[in-house]
């Protein structure tokens, strides 16, 4: 039955009521009593249905289902509908809010960065990333026309040829992004900006440690290939010059192998496929051997001290003897003759220290940031006298990060430098 008959019906019952009560008093007390009786209970019905049409008004300026009045009669059914009604529209409100909050919050951690737009380009909402990648501002920018926010010349014309097949390479705010426009529903667009800059940066990395690699690989190559054509042309070259040339072709043969040894090594510590393996480090042996090693690097050239007033730490023994002896012979090799290298381990503020003290020639603030690059060397020439890879520090670092440690360099030129690694790691407490 329809919610119409269901008024009405009743309606029509209460009236035939009304009008054989007033029969029944016309009867009784004469027609005038009737027609008195039958208009005063006319009277009172109308003012019941205008009482609960009134409070039905009230109900729809603010629809609360917990302030739905109760009925009477037809008015029973007609409110109960209108309550299952609310309840519903509330319940559907509710998981719409719940999936919306989800919605916001999952774009919120999207490292893409995801702006909506109308039809003319006005702003209607962004994730964080957008709001860094572009300089928006949710709150502030909303309503506002993309365009007039972000003002790059590419980016305008991406907008006015409409090409949104292929996605734009645009430098924006000292940063490489990849902004692509998707149309959505009929009126509606997403903005969609990827930052590529770390990409490229690692792609730039690759790029040089390959042209690096190369030109390193390239000279010691060209002097052997020199020497043994020089050996096949002159079969009769005297003794003491084949010698000469046989040391040189050693020495070479040398730089190759340490740098192809550096660079598996660095491979190797930056695969995911070769986690660390902790182990009890004895760093006092540890550092003895690396001393001793100094000592026979240098030649007596150098003074050099040990300090060990610090714990053992769990680690890797052969990673942490890698990083520590690069460091120390790095002291050795740019420390001239007659010079101090103290090399000490102790407690320090966040966790034990390694720190290796000279007073060799130093280095200049502008190169301090860039020393742990691969192959970046402060004074090539003497890199090569010194017999260096140009990947030792690198080495040094990507052991770091693996042991929870971060290097700190300190320096000046002819004053000489102090290389501390502080453990900060739980680990190493």
């Amino acid at each position: 039955m329809s919610p119409q008959l269901l008024f009405w019906v009743p309606a029509a019952l209460r009236l035939c009521l009304v009008l054989i009560g007033a029969a029944v008093v016309a009867w009784l007390f004469g027609p005038i009593a009737g027609l008195a009786a039958g208009f005063l209970c006319a009277i009172v019905l109308i003012l019941v249905q205008l009482n609960y049409l009134y409070l039905l008004s009230g109900w729809l300026d603010r629809p609360d289902s917990e302030k739905l009045p109760d009925g009477w009669g037809a008015w029973t059914d007609i409110f109960s509908r209108l309550y299952k009604l609310r309840r519903d529209d509330e319940r559907n409100r509710a998981e719409l809010s719940e999936w919306l909050a989800r919605f916001r919050q999952a774009m919120s951690l999207l490292p893409d960065g995801v702006a909506i737009m109308d039809d003319v380009l006005f702003l209607e909402w962004c994730n964080p990333a957008a709001e860094r990648h572009l300089g928006l501002n949710n709150s502030r920018d909303k309503g506002m026309r993309v365009t007039n926010l972000i003002r790059s010349p590419d980016f305008i014309d991406y907008i006015i040829l409409g090409r949104y097949e292929q996605p734009l390479t645009l430098s924006l705010r000292d940063r490489k992004l990849i902004v692509q426009i998707i149309p959505f529903e009929n009126r509606r667009q997403i903005l969609v900006t990827h930052d590529a800059t770390e990409s490229e940066r690692i792609e730039m990395m690759r790029r040089d440690f390959i042209a690096n690699a190369s030109h390193e690989l390239r000279t010691p190559l060209t002097v052997i290939n020199g020497f043994l054509e020089i050996a096949y042309s002159q079969p009769d070259l005297a003794q003491e010059t084949r010698m000469g040339h046989l040391k040189l072709m050693i020495e070479q043969g040398e730089r190759m192998q340490n740098l192809v040894e550096d660079m598996l090594t660095l491979t190797r510590l930056e695969s995911i496929d070769y986690p660390l393996r902790a182990e009890s480090v004895n760093v006092h042996n540890l550092l003895e051997q690396i001393l001793q090693e100094a000592r026979a690097l240098s030649g007596g050239r150098h003074t050099i001290s040990l300090l060990v007033d610090g714990p053992d730490v769990q680690g890797s023994s052969d990673e942490l003897r890698s990083a520590f002896s690069n460091l120390v012979s790095n002291a050795v090799r740019y420390t001239p003759e007659g010079g101090h290298i103290d090399i000490a381990w102790k407690n320090g503020e966040t966790g034990p220290e390694f720190s290796v003290r000279d007073d060799g020639i130093g280095i200049s603030a502008e190169h301090i940031a860039r020393l742990t690059e691969r192959f970046y060397r402060v004074d090539k020439s003497r890199s090569r006298e010194t017999q260096g890879t140009g990947l030792g520090l690198a080495i040094v670092k990507h052991v770091l990060l693996r042991h929870g440690a971060v290097l700190a360099i300190e320096s000046e030129p002819e004053q000489g430098s102090t290389f501390t690694v502080r453990f900060n790691s739980p680990s190493f407490s």
